[in-house]
């Protein structure tokens, strides 16, 4: 059975890796930022992509080939999604299949929502397809997330065409619940509204969670969708650049077959090969989500014992946690105080729109003792934020 070996020190890693993870800042910043695994990669991963190197087999792709029925296996056994391997394409990476769906979908450009906090590059992904973001922001009770689905219904009755979802949701690891998926289904194909779903981290959904693909719901109710997603979160192959950008149902295949031909060309053939590898690997990723589950646990321990001042909005999905650093009074951008006083480097919570402000968000595809490591000298740099009201923890 395929299992994770225990985490090297970070001292290691950053000796041997060369991402922005290890370099962008110096030795002694603990990096806790970008969306990558400190876990080393499945060794059914790493053979592939050796066989590959040593078969000279480095050259141009022309469609998924095998990783389209791989895929099409992958999401039958693990959500019960009965997907035709005709209906998927491949691009370079998510947010490559997100712009060119765009482009495609909205050719003379137009108002795409989107519902903040969200991931950054949802803002910037919107403008570089030459469209326009629409704001719905998340609906937030106490921490308790869902979508606003009477705004989407307002944005898709006032001409939004074009909805991006992210499912689950970055940041706040929010799994949206199947009957608010059917009710936007509803209301896409009401208003004939193209639902792009970002889906890249469904595959991290955490035991006792319910997963919706939103393709099968939306075909179910009428509505068009466009899925797109990768390996590279739940498996850690963020590098080797490769997605599926999938249809959801006979009108947005037709669409996708418009593609242009170069899509697939840029796509890397070392990265289609390691997703084919990566989707038959389901034990590594369940020992890597177990992981992460230990890990936020005792992130809400270590919060609630050394700094009892944030709120820890815990994630259904994924191995991003999403904090509110407000109670320390450390501003709107709490990441540039912990980088520059505890030499804690965090995502800094505005760029995922004016919900983040006060917020950062921290990796928890790490060691303990590193996770540890960094409530310590977060707790050590602003002593006097170390007392008070017991933590709240938002799930």
């Amino acid at each position: 059975m395929s299992r994770i070996d225990e985490q090297d020190p970070v001292e290691h890693i950053r000796g041997v890796r060369t991402s922005i993870k290890w370099t962008r800042y110096q030795p002694d910043v603990l990096p806790l930022f970008v969306a990558e695994m400190d876990f080393g990669i499945a060794p059914g991963i790493a053979d592939a992509l050796v066989e590959r190197v040593r078969s000279s087999d480095l050259g141009y792709l022309d469609g998924p080939g095998p990783l389209a029925p791989a895929f099409a296996r992958f999401v039958a056994d693990r959500w019960g999604w009965d997907l035709d391997p005709a209906r998927v394409h491949i691009a370079t990476d998510v947010s490559v299949g997100i712009v060119e769906t765009l482009r495609i979908a909205l050719p003379d450009g137009g108002p795409v929502a989107i519902t903040p906090p969200v991931y950054p590059p949802f803002f910037e992904l919107v403008e570089e397809a030459r469209c326009t973001v629409h704001e719905v922001p998340l609906r937030d009770r106490w921490g308790d997330w869902t979508l606003d689905l009477p705004g989407l219904e307002a944005a898709f009755r006032d001409g939004v065409r074009v909805f991006l979802l992210c499912n689950p949701h970055n940041p706040v690891g929010l799994v949206h619940p199947r009957a608010t998926l059917e009710a936007l289904a509803d209301l896409a194909a009401e208003h004939d509204v193209l639902v792009v779903s970002d889906e890249i981290h469904g595959p991290l959904t955490h035991p006792g969670v319910t997963f919706s693909p939103f393709a099968p719901i939306a075909e179910a109710h009428g509505a068009r969708s466009v899925t797109v997603t990768s390996a590279s979160k739940g498996w850690n192959l963020a590098g080797v650049k490769c997605s599926v950008v999938v249809a959801g149902d006979d009108r947005s295949a037709a669409l996708l077959d418009t593609l242009n031909d170069e899509v697939a060309c840029r796509t890397s053939i070392l990265g289609l090969h390691a997703n084919v590898a990566a989707f038959a690997e389901t034990a590594w990723l369940d020992d890597a989500v177990a992981r992460v589950v230990a890990n936020d646990r005792l992130l809400a321990a270590l919060l609630g014992e050394h700094l009892p001042g944030v709120v820890y909005h815990r994630p259904r999905a994924g191995y991003l946690a999403w904090l509110d650093f407000r109670g320390m009074g450390l501003g709107d951008d709490p990441a540039v105080q912990l980088r520059e006083h505890a030499y804690v480097a965090l995502n800094s919570g505005l760029g995922f729109g004016r919900e983040g402000r006060g917020f950062a968000r921290l990796n928890l595809a790490c060691s303990p003792d590193t996770l540890r490591e960094a409530v310590q000298r977060i707790a050590a740099a602003y002593p006097s934020t170390t007392q008070g009201e017991p933590l709240r923890y938002a799930r």
